[in-house]
């Protein structure tokens, strides 16, 4: 079943021989730290390709032309390191990764350099360090917040330019009712291709509600 998901995943997603051998060794990668670091639930380790790396890649179809991602609370790299290794081949393409868990900043590391992925990895708070983060193209975040907190987060980059993609599952739209009463930003709430019930809120222009 894995093979088969494989096959389909870099089929739809068009993906070169090269970058297949660098998500392959993700993969093995994240079997490999799983066992010690408990980086994705267990059961969804027989559905990587479909349940993780298909997820993510699907971010970089909805961004074209973005050249800087930040991937808030990476975690196991999903979305940001499976994006830098897909992305790694446009032109100026990098991802920075902000986790806080030293030992997940230890696999993002290891991993990142073994598949030689755009990446600078930030072994800090989220609110520690979005100052610098000023500029990017894209935030994204996948699974670590409500949508409120996660634009809580991510104000310093959305109020100047920067566009959100955040990956939510079948309570988006009660998530952006509960943001929308701290929240004045522009969204579209795009069908996921990886589940059907799943969506990924886009964000721009961002400003609080007045009190």
């Amino acid at each position: 079943m894995s093979n088969n998901q494989r096959a389909r995943v870099l089929r739809e997603h068009n993906v070169s021989r090269e970058t297949a051998e660098s998500l392959d060794l993700y993969v093995s990668q994240l079997t490999r730290w799983q066992s010690v670091k408990n980086l994705v639930g267990p059961a969804t380790l027989s559905e990587v390709w479909n349940r993780h790396i298909a997820d993510a890649l699907q971010l970089l179809a909805l961004a074209p032309d973005a050249k800087t991602w930040v991937d808030l609370g990476s975690g196991a790299g999903i979305p940001g390191l499976i994006l830098a290794i897909a992305g790694r081949d446009r032109s100026g393409f990098h991802v920075t990764l902000v986790e806080s868990n030293a030992r997940k900043c230890a696999f993002l590391t290891e991993t990142g350099r073994l598949t030689s992925a755009p990446v600078t990895i930030l072994n800090g708070r989220i609110e520690a360090v979005m100052a610098e983060q000023v500029g990017a193209d894209i935030v994204c975040a996948r699974a670590l917040a409500s949508l409120t907190q996660l634009l809580s987060w991510a104000e310093p980059l959305l109020t100047k330019g920067t566009v959100g993609l955040f990956p939510k599952g079948r309570d988006a739209a009660a998530e952006l009712t509960e943001a929308e009463r701290e929240w004045t930003f522009t969204r579209d709430l795009i069908p996921s291709r990886t589940d059907s019930q799943a969506r990924i809120v886009r964000v721009t222009s961002l400003s609080r509600v007045d009190p």
